[in-house]
């Protein structure tokens, strides 16, 4: 299996979990070198929208894991061109992973639709869009499940393309992972209310202090919660298929919607 150096990212994790989890393959050692490749892709688009996340022109945060953010340590026009270095690092990344050359253009095509307009960067405009505003429930259900939530669904997606997984499994895979994206989008907005900077490694109040939509501004934290552990429910009934292969996925579940940081 991967490394525990790269198994304590969570995209990397979501990878292999997922191939995991298909009941029908086994993970081989050709299949690890393609997950690696998918995971190392994943990070590098992540890493490359927190860098341009925190820039003074969007979230002007200072403060990442715990961290000066990349503008305040070094300077804006280094961001940004970090931030997009580590784009197209990603995608040369995934020209060069050990898979047919259809699979690889697969496996490109879907990360392309979660960063993109339709995905993460379109997610972090609406996000923006909303600051002052008082977005309704099914408003902020899309903003999130474009913002990390793609990213989240898109990991899912590619995993199952090396695993090979059939059309309904690929299927039922999906509307779990666009279920743990939004869970993890809602366990954000709860934290960024309950937790301190230094527990959550960045600055905490920021969407209060934005005026921003969050699930705990529109519905109370009671209800934000509540709203969370519905979704925790359906992301079990989602994975009982699976049975035992899926537990993986299922610790992956459960930390999404408790996580402290």
């Amino acid at each position: 299996m991967l490394c525990d150096t790269r198994m304590r990212t969570r995209f990397a994790f979501i990878l292999i979990a997922v191939a995991l989890a298909y009941p029908t393959r086994a993970v081989r050692a050709a299949d690890e070198a393609a997950l690696d490749s998918a995971a190392v892709a994943v990070e590098m688009i992540h890493a490359f929208s927190l860098v341009h996340d925190d820039l003074p022109a969007m979230d002007d945060d200072k403060l990442r894991r715990g961290r000066a953010t990349v503008h305040v340590a070094f300077d804006e026009a280094t961001a940004i061109l970090a931030g997009d270095a580590l784009q197209t690092l990603a995608f040369e990344t995934l020209t060069q992973a050990p898979l047919s050359a259809e699979t690889r253009i697969a496996l490109i095509r879907s990360l392309s639709q979660a960063t993109g307009s339709l995905g993460m960067c379109g997610g972090q405009q609406l996000d923006m869009d909303a600051s002052g505003k008082s977005l309704l429930l099914p408003d902020i259900e899309t903003l999130h499940r474009m913002k990390t939530g793609a990213l989240i669904r898109a990991s899912v997606r590619m995993s199952a393309l090396i695993a090979g997984c059939d059309a309904d499994t690929q299927h039922s895979l999906d509307a779990f992972a666009a279920n743990l994206g939004l869970a993890f989008q809602i366990r954000d907005d709860i934290l960024d209310v309950e937790s301190s900077s230094v527990q959550l490694g960045k600055t905490a109040g920021k969407d209060a202090a934005q005026n921003k939509s969050t699930y705990p501004a529109l519905l109370g934290m009671t209800q934000a919660k509540a709203r969370l552990q519905a979704i925790s429910e359906q992301m079990d009934a989602q994975l009982r298929a699976f049975g035992e292969p899926a537990e993986s996925l299922r610790r992956l579940a459960r930390f999404a919607i408790s996580r402290e940081s």
